[in-house]
């Protein structure tokens, strides 16, 4: 069965997606699954509490869906002329990277790492500027060049003269014309003159009207004046297309940087959707452990009204403890207790936060769940077939790393049966060592449970007045169905109640139903053969982190000033100016900037000591010459100069 449906992380996934803006992050949701490498781990739960602090302090980051320009860098590489719509596009791609820089560069006041993705973000300035310049409204603009502004200039001038001579020609030929008004019949000028009078009026006939009474003439005068006119249209034409052509191929001189920008921005978005989903349910940060520890304080299901959810307590792992059996009566809340603890889990292993009010979480190899009936008519599966077959494909698949959920254990077949077999299988669980999670109402494993290593008892309290559960489980006591009292509470005669009682506990027949034949085929079981055991993959394993030190002593060894490094992923050559500090961060001198950096993107290339002599000034490489001049001037008198340092 699918976990991530049974758990409803399914759901959890649809409004993830629905706070992500670009296709890229919505795809990369839908796909989002545990991670078992730690060092990922504990790298994406920070990348979440760290967008989700920039959020609260800064408000929603300035994203959008960045992926339809992707086509457009296409069709600039192939070196067809782009039209404006899409130079437009571009331009709104690079003043949506500039606002992003914009608001990152602000976030770097709290000292949050984000903020430093800023510096893999290019805003192109010129290519914008050109783009906001030249295009307007999806056209070209009339000032994108003095060439195309007095073309246009012309154009309209032409057009007003024609449109003048044709009044006047109107003006003076009134006896010979069908209207009082000029006309236009593909694209030129015409004047509606009756029929009879034609030959007045020198020019050519252009149309004519339905009952032919009329024709529509371009006079001579005016003609000229079109010639004149097409041939700066002409002239138009070309001067926008250069200007299209240039702008095109100044697209295409920056698609890999453009490129680059889409990639940062998408991998953003992500990043702050899950800030914006831990806002969205209230959640907290989890710790994260190897340990084999759970422990959930005022832990809550994410889908479930705040208001009326009652906040579940959960402890697994503490001492030899890995399996807990869980009991109660119906609508008591063991279903959602069990969903609860495994979706905590599962979400925090995918990086995101969590809806406890603390959380410490360990890191599983797999997630196995078996919730529902799990009936299938077309595989002609009945509720207890069905249930058999999930266990088995879990008890195929556990290990020690595992987390296991199981609803009523051994439901759906005879009681006797159903029981023995839930007992097997909660063995075959506690002999894998894995952490699990069982629902149950058979007494003979509560009894079980309580005498067993590693297995303990819980319960879903009830409240025996008004017949109602509290959703809160109590770790350590086994719980009652309190079907009996419930029966009795709601009007049952007191003779069947004495019936149920004695075929429940009292005799050896059950409503007059003998009951030694299911001893009988017990005994067939057994004389079957030793059971073979049961067949395990290997699965997924844990990838456990390096342990290397971090602290701020070990990277102020690690960078020296004076260190020569390379910055990725650019690769470019630096030298250490300033050391690392306790938030990790350097800074380091390009050729051009000084720039602030995490050490994690910059890489030792040459130690100080073998490029400089001992006590080296390096005042000489990283100040200007009038700060040293003013250190030496102060170093000798008193003096009113001041040393200034770049920002």
């Amino acid at each position: 069965m699918n976990t991530q449906i049974q758990i409803e992380f399914d759901k959890i996934k649809n409004m993830w997606a629905n706070l992500a803006s670009t296709d890229y992050a919505k795809e990369k949701i839908s796909e989002a699954d545990i991670i078992l490498n730690e060092r990922e781990l504990r790298k994406a739960l920070k990348d979440t509490t760290d967008s989700r602090a920039l959020i609260e302090k800064l408000g929603n980051p300035p994203v959008q869906n960045v992926t339809e320009i992707r086509e457009i860098l296409t069709i600039a590489d192939t070196g067809k002329c782009l039209t404006p719509y899409q130079l437009e596009r571009v331009e709104k791609v690079l003043v949506a990277v500039e606002r992003m820089m914009n608001y990152l560069s602000r976030g770097k006041q709290y000292e949050n790492s984000l903020a430093y993705y800023d510096e893999n973000l290019n805003p192109l300035s010129e290519l914008k500027d050109e783009i906001s310049r030249q295009i307007r409204s999806e056209e070209v603009d009339d000032r994108a060049t003095k060439e195309l502004y007095e073309i246009r200039n012309r154009i309209t001038t032409t057009e007003e003269s024609m449109k003048q001579k044709a009044e006047e020609i109107i003006r003076k030929n009134k006896a010979y014309m069908a209207d009082s008004y000029y006309t236009t019949r593909n694209g030129r000028v015409c004047l509606p003159v009756k029929k009879d009078y034609r030959i007045k009026i020198p020019g050519s006939v252009i149309d004519k009207s339905a009952t032919g009474n009329t024709v529509f003439i371009e006079p001579v005068g005016l003609a000229k004046c079109y010639e004149e006119l097409e041939l700066l249209r002409i002239d138009e034409e070309n001067e926008v297309y250069k200007i299209l052509y240039i702008l095109t191929a100044m697209v295409s001189d920056s698609a890999a940087t453009i490129e680059e920008n889409i990639k940062m921005m998408e991998k953003l978005d992500f990043v702050f959707s899950k800030g914006k989903l831990s806002i969205e349910l209230d959640c907290t940060k989890p710790a994260i452990n190897l340990e084999r520890r759970i422990k959930l304080q005022s832990a809550r299901h994410p889908l479930m009204d705040k208001a009326v959810n009652v906040p579940l307590n959960f402890s697994l792992g503490d001492g030899d403890i890995n399996g807990i059996v869980i009991t109660g009566p119906n609508t008591g809340g063991k279903t959602v207790a069990i969903k609860t603890v495994m979706l905590t889990c599962y979400m925090a292993q995918c990086g995101l936060h969590v809806s406890c009010k603390e959380a410490d979480i360990c890191m599983n190899s797999n997630y196995l769940s078996d919730i529902g009936d799990g009936q299938n008519l077309s595989e002609n599966l009945s509720t207890f077939s069905a249930h058999i077959k999930n266990v088995l494909d879990i008890l195929g698949k556990v290990n020690q790393e595992s987390l296991v959920i199981m609803d009523e254990l051994g439901s759906g077949t005879d009681p006797a049966e159903g029981m023995g077999i839930a007992v097997a299988i909660l063995e075959e669980l506690r002999k894998s060592g894995a952490n699990f999670l069982v629902t149950t109402h058979y007494p003979e494993i509560k009894e079980y449970a309580s005498k067993t290593d590693h297995i303990m008892n819980a319960r879903m309290a009830f409240d025996k007045e008004t017949l109602r559960p509290t959703y809160e489980m109590i770790i350590g006591e086994a719980g009652e169905s309190c079907a009996f009292y419930i029966a009795e509470r709601l009007g049952m005669p007191k003779e069947m109640l004495k019936v149920a009682s004695e075929a429940a506990y009292g005799n050896s027949t059950l409503l007059g139903r003998d009951l030694s034949s299911n001893k009988e085929a017990c005994k067939r079981y057994e004389s079957a053969g030793e059971k073979k055991p049961t067949k395990k993959n290997e699965g997924s394993k844990i990838i456990k982190a390096n342990k290397k030190p971090h602290s701020s002593t070990y990277l102020e060894q690690k960078f020296s000033v004076g260190d020569s490094v390379m910055i990725y992923p650019d690769k470019k050559i630096g030298i250490v100016c300033e050391p690392v500090n306790d938030k990790g961060i350097l800074r380091v001198q390009l050729p051009d900037k000084k720039i602030y950096i995490n050490h994690k993107r910059v890489k030792l290339r040459v130690k100080a000591d073998e490029l400089y002599p001992k006590d080296y000034d390096f005042s000489i490489v990283f100040d200007t010459v009038e700060n040293r001049k003013t250190r030496h001037e102060m170093s000798r008198k008193l003096t009113d100069k001041v040393i200034t340092y770049d920002k």
